[in-house]
């Protein structure tokens, strides 16, 4: 069985290729720049090509993409009957999603509905598959949802605001949370190592971060909430902040509350502490430089308080779980940063989480690993995520009716 999963942005489309009996990549690429110009980046069995070429819409990005499937050049079937489903990431499911569903007429228009969640995500979701159905009308297609796996097994006490019934019931304010392919996968590969499903503490940590408490493979909390700017410091996410702050904000610039949430997303977090970036990447070479200047200084607070905030997560998911088994971080700076995952687990020692930090210093970027220090109560690993293969494993059993 092959699957093609997709994740369409506002003006890109990811994809790649799976044969799912051995859960192997075939293919996978980008189309970026949609209704811009467009760059179309392909790679197989090893080899890559890139090249400008237009692409006006998501449908013209769709047929570049299934056109090098099947090319003679860089093709990895020899036909698109070949691809026996596709699967769609799908950033919110709302309240009304939950589990993965089989696309059809209705499931589109209940996306379509979620679309003031999730403004520029869903709305670009439906572009793909739209797009899909236009080119491949007769594969099943199947949409994946970031939040179910939180909004499924969350109880209420966990996902409800303090607001009033209005707001929920109306309104749908709630905590949705997302990464939830990520932590659903990252917490099944922990249990393997485990060799049970414990209490479980997933960290996901990126530009985009998110904790999330598991236990017994259920989500019991998560760090993100209606949106994903509630929780941890990110790379230009604020994160948690007194909601008066907005009227703060209005006040002294004369701007909309719109225009507050985008500063809270766009220009606050590591950027906003730092003034140099939000790449954690950025922000640690001058941290860990022997340079002497406010800059300086500034890239070494904004390190502080992101783990000082993501502690303070481990803590209370500690508290919500009655222990915890096993810590995981995983996404591109909880794999590939040593120096962080050090900062963040540094002092933690008094609630029985020890890291061993000369196996985390030669650490590998990338590697599986497991990092657990001598005394420690919790064992800690790295575990490289893979959301893709999550979405293409829900395609295949909702395709094979095994999602019941």
């Amino acid at each position: 069985m092959k699957i093609l999963v997709i994740n369409s942005g506002s003006s890109s489309v990811k994809y790649q290729l799976f044969d799912m009996e051995t859960e192997s990549v075939l293919a996978k690429g980008l189309c970026e720049r949609i209704g811009i110009d467009g760059r179309f980046t392909h790679k197989w069995n090893g080899q890559k090509k890139v090249v400008e070429v237009n692409m006006p819409d998501h449908s013209v990005a769709m047929k570049h993409i299934l056109d090098a499937l099947v090319s003679k050049e860089c093709g990895v079937i020899s036909s698109l009957n070949e691809i026996d489903a596709i699967g769609n990431r799908i950033v919110q499911g709302g309240a009304i999603f939950k589990k993965s569903e089989l696309v059809t007429d209705e499931v589109v228009e209940q996306i379509r509905s979620l679309i003031p969640l999730a403004p520029l995500h869903n709305k670009a979701h439906i572009l793909g598959i739209e797009a899909c159905r236009k080119l491949l009308p007769q594969t099943p297609q199947v949409v994946v949802f970031d939040t179910v796996f939180h909004t499924s097994t969350m109880p209420e006490y966990a996902y409800r605001y303090a607001v009033d019934q209005t707001a929920y019931k109306e309104w749908d304010i709630r905590k949705y949370g997302f990464h939830g392919s990520s932590h659903k996968y990252v917490s099944e590969i922990l249990a393997e190592k485990m060799g049970f499903k414990g209490k479980f503490i997933v960290c996901h940590i990126g530009n985009g971060s998110s904790l999330c408490a598991v236990k017994d493979g259920k989500c019991q909390d998560t760090s993100m909430g209606f949106t994903p700017l509630e929780g941890l410091i990110m790379g230009s996410r604020s994160g948690d902040i007194d909601p008066s702050v907005l009227a703060t904000y209005c006040e002294k610039t004369g701007k909309s509350v719109a225009e507050a949430v985008t500063w809270l997303n766009k220009k606050c977090g590591l950027l906003g502490v730092s003034g140099v970036s939000e790449d954690m990447r950025d922000i640690e070479a001058i941290a860990y430089s022997d340079e002497v200047s406010e800059r300086a200084d500034n890239c070494r607070l904004a390190l502080d308080m992101c783990a000082y905030r993501i502690k303070k997560y481990i803590g209370s998911y500690m508290a919500v779980l009655g222990g915890c088994d096993a810590i995981a971080f995983t996404a591109g700076v909880g794999e590939n940063g040593p120096e962080f995952r050090e900062k963040v687990c540094r002092g933690l020692e008094g609630i029985g989480i020890v890291l061993d930090y000369e196996q985390n210093a030669k650490t590998p970027k990338g590697a599986e690993v497991e990092l657990t220090g001598k005394g420690s109560k919790t064992r800690i690993f790295v575990i490289p995520t893979n959301e893709e293969i999550m979405i293409a494993r829900e395609t295949k059993d909702v395709v094979l009716g095994l999602n019941k």
